[in-house]
């Protein structure tokens, strides 16, 4: 009795600890520690016999005080399991009964040796109770035993309970009742009780990456976790597992895959080409200030609305003349949109030219001019400049002195020398072009003196396209 109350109190100390052991995690256990045989023998022993003195330890139990059972047992499932134990005693009280009495008597028969192997399926109601450290189990199962090298076969059931220290140590006692179908008065061996006491250590569970998470229970089981993320880490601890998230360094939000959005404008850090200014989607999170769908790191005018193509910078009109500058082709000199921001030239100007032209001296019968002759183009050449779009004719004429072979030719190098002179001097060769007529346009009589000096000519047409 001493013996197994002192078994019980231990077993209760550690109802305090928690464990966390489970079959399914730890499919193999081995137990071990000592034994009680309670025999009752004779032909008036009946089966409320071997219950009625249970806890009478020091009369009627054997007790061989070493180790003196082992168990292996192996989880099968759905809360069962299986085991082997062989067990080994010596019977030093026997104790049997007066027939027709209810009188016992408890000799020692001589330290027989008592020897059992029995097979048993366990139940276990760990899992259904709810509890981690309290397992009670129901046991059925059979074997074979020998008392003083006469044996017997026997149907076993009974009751147990493991205390679990820690996850896989626990304190297991048992108690299993042997029925032999023996007669009782001939039977090597008759029914009795068997009793067992001892550590139970659970293993075969693999942890290959020891967090503590059984590999069949773990997400991650080659990386450590945490429990409640099912083995698998959480490396910025943001409470989303690294296996879900996107940025597993960086603290985030679950609604961004685990990734930060630093300047809070609802787009993740990671597709923000701006992360620390807010911005719009549609610019990956950069800000357009002057709202002119240009980013302001791409903007030469963020405050300023204006065209992609001109860099978000309004298109500027150098001129003043309220055509823009990508659109005027005289974007330094005032003009009228109809002529494309260039200025149109009136009839007044042409006839400036003309006044001038008029007035070009050239040595005779050359193409050379004469000094007084410089001033002239000069004012000719400025007023060019003030039409850079427009494109003019020189027309050379002479009078009819001279034949008409030498007066063409004479005329077409002479409309050709102001040509030369205005494009030497900054007008587009473009724009200008050179024709000489020779005596064949004559605008006054050649029969004098004045009207000869009036045909000798330059005049200047403007090219319409």
């Amino acid at each position: 009795m001493k013996h197994l109350s002192k078994l019980f109190v231990a077993g209760f100390l550690a109802l305090g600890l928690n464990s966390y052991a489970q079959d399914s995690d730890n499919p193999w256990a081995i137990s071990f520690g000592a034994n009680a045989v309670d025999t009752r023998f004779g032909a008036a022993s009946k089966f409320e016999d071997q219950f009625s003195e249970y806890f009478n330890a020091k009369d009627h139990w054997n007790i061989l005080p070493s180790v003196s059972y082992i168990n292996v047992s192996r989880a099968i499932g759905d809360n069962f399991s299986f085991g082997i134990t062989g067990s080994v005693n010596k019977i030093d009280k026997l104790v049997t009964r007066t027939p027709g009495t209810q009188d016992y008597t408890v000799t020692n028969p001589g330290d027989l040796t008592y020897y059992g192997v029995d097979g048993q399926i366990k139940y276990s109601f760990l899992n259904l109770i709810g509890t981690s450290w309290f397992d009670p189990y129901l046991h059925l199962g059979g074997g074979y035993t020998w008392i003083d090298e006469k044996g017997n076969g026997t149907v076993n059931g009974g009751l147990g309970v493991t205390f679990w220290f820690v996850e896989n140590v626990g304190l297991t006692l048992q108690s299993t009742y042997k029925h032999s179908f023996e007669d009782q008065a001939e039977a090597n061996v008759p029914r009795h009780l068997q009793h067992f006491a001892g550590l139970t250590f659970k293993f075969g569970g693999k942890d290959t990456d020891k967090d503590g998470i059984y590999d069949k229970d773990d997400l991650c089981p080659e990386v450590p976790g945490l429990e409640q993320f099912q083995g698998c880490p959480d490396t910025d601890g943001d409470g989303i597992p690294d296996k879900d998230d996107a940025c597993p360094d960086q603290a985030g939000l679950a609604e961004f895959q685990g990734c930060p959005d630093t300047d809070g404008d609802g787009i993740a850090d990671k597709d923000d080409a701006c992360p620390e200014v807010a911005g719009v989607a549609s610019l990956q999170g950069c800000p357009d200030t002057d709202g002119d769908g240009i980013a302001d790191k791409d903007d030469q005018c963020p405050e300023v609305a204006g065209p992609k193509e001109n860099n978000g910078c309004p298109w500027p009109d150098t001129d003043g003349d309220g055509v823009l500058d990508k659109d005027d082709l005289c974007p330094d000199v005032k003009g009228t949109a109809a002529n494309r921001g260039c200025p149109e030239v009136t009839e007044e100007v042409v006839k400036k030219l003309n006044d001038y032209a008029r007035t070009i001296l050239f040595n005779s019968g050359k193409s050379t001019f004469k000094d007084e002759t410089v001033p002239v183009l000069e004012n000719m050449k400025n007023i060019l400049k003030e039409y850079p779009q427009a494109r003019f004719s020189i027309e050379g004429h002479t009078d009819s002195d001279g034949s008409n072979a030498l007066n063409q030719t004479l005329s077409e190098n002479r409309a050709a020398a102001v040509v030369t002179y205005l494009v030497e001097n900054g007008i587009a060769a473009d724009r200008l072009r050179s024709v000489g007529f020779g005596e064949t346009k004559p605008i006054a009589s050649n029969r004098t003196a004045k009207g000869k000096a009036q045909n000798r000519r330059v005049e200047v047409k403007l090219i319409k396209e």
